[in-house]
């Protein structure tokens, strides 16, 4: 029986997350994240469901805008450092990364996107916890927040 050559297009079908690197598995950093996300969406969904059913128990509410405060910079660190545990394995390897020539003529450099991404984190995470906590002051003490125009 012949074996079938793997195309690139099925190795990014493939979920692209760091779980699937055998030696990147049992770095702490990867309970960290999978924790905060697991607690993060169990608190975002009761809070829809509970919303759509029109009984939000108070706890709920509470939970939703305030677990966040702890969850997102831990979820945020256990990315990073899962995220900097596989950048040696990733350019050792050349995982995910597609190199010329080939037939489509383009390239990419998948150790050099997690260095962007990396990177991306210092001006998005600041806005969006800020944000975070602007959505906590509106819900749980309705306080009008103004924005200011630019």
């Amino acid at each position: 029986m012949k074996k079938k050559k793997s195309s690139w297009r099925k190795k990014f079908n493939e979920p692209v997350t760091f779980s699937v690197i055998p030696q990147i598995q049992n770095e702490e950093s990867v309970v960290l994240f999978l924790v905060a996300w697991t607690v993060t969406e169990i608190t975002r969904y009761s809070f829809y469901t509970f919303s759509l059913l029109d009984h939000l128990p108070y706890f709920i509410k509470w939970a939703r805008y305030n677990f966040f405060i702890i969850l997102y910079p831990v979820g945020v660190a256990g990315e990073l450092l899962t995220i900097y545990a596989a950048l040696p394995y990733v350019k050792k390897t050349g995982m995910f990364s597609i190199r010329l020539p080939n037939k489509y003529n383009v390239s990419f450099d998948y150790y050099y996107f997690l260095l962007i991404t990396m990177a991306s984190y210092i001006p998005l995470f600041p806005q969006l916890y800020f944000h975070m906590l602007r959505q906590r002051r509106k819900v749980l003490h309705g306080e009008v927040i103004v924005e200011k125009d630019d």
